[in-house]
């Protein structure tokens, strides 16, 4: 009983850490933005937005699951069998379908391995896409331009005033 009582002074005592200070955490700065090698097909979010789609239409599991997704060529064409058959990059797209072959999309946002990322969680939280991944809408080439450091994800959840408890995106070993 001595000892716990000694444990819990000692936690007590401790200072707390002020997680809303932008300075409580210094983590790498990036230099954004971030140019990425040049997709597999040619896409540009800003002619697909303007034609109507929205975010969800490709990006399927972000409304439900961790990871958003990524279109396969069987899912644009869809669309592409009529629109624009006949241009170059939808033949190329075309192709890689009738060989049953997959997309290689090339990755512009990613966190670490041991970082937990909701997709799901944030859109029901009613945060928009823009928030982490800029002005999609307005590209016609993506390169990575908002920051997925903690240190941002950190000042995020400060602004909006939600919990910041590590397990939230960390395994913690338990």
């Amino acid at each position: 009983m001595r000892f716990l009582c000694l444990w819990a002074a000692l936690l007590l005592a401790q200072p707390v850490v002020d997680l809303s200070a932008q300075t409580a955490y210094k983590g790498k700065i990036e230099n954004l933005p971030v140019e990425v090698a040049p997709q597999p097909i040619a896409f540009s979010h800003k002619t697909h937005i303007a034609s109507g789609m929205k975010c969800l239409d490709c990006h399927t599991g972000a409304a439900a699951k961790e990871r958003a997704g990524l279109p396969g060529a069987d899912q644009c064409l869809l669309c592409h069998s009529a629109i624009k058959a006949d241009s170059p990059e939808i033949q190329k797209l075309a192709a890689v379908n009738e060989r049953g072959g997959k997309l290689d999309w090339v990755r512009v946002y990613q966190v670490p391995d041991f970082v937990f990322f909701s997709h799901a969680n944030h859109l029901k939280a009613g945060e928009r896409c823009t928030a982490c991944h800029g002005d999609v809408e307005q590209r016609d080439v993506l390169a990575k331009e908002v920051s997925t450091s903690m240190i941002e994800c950190m000042n995020c959840h400060v602004k909006r005033e939600v919990s910041r408890e590590c397990h939230l995106c960390h395994d913690l070993g338990q």
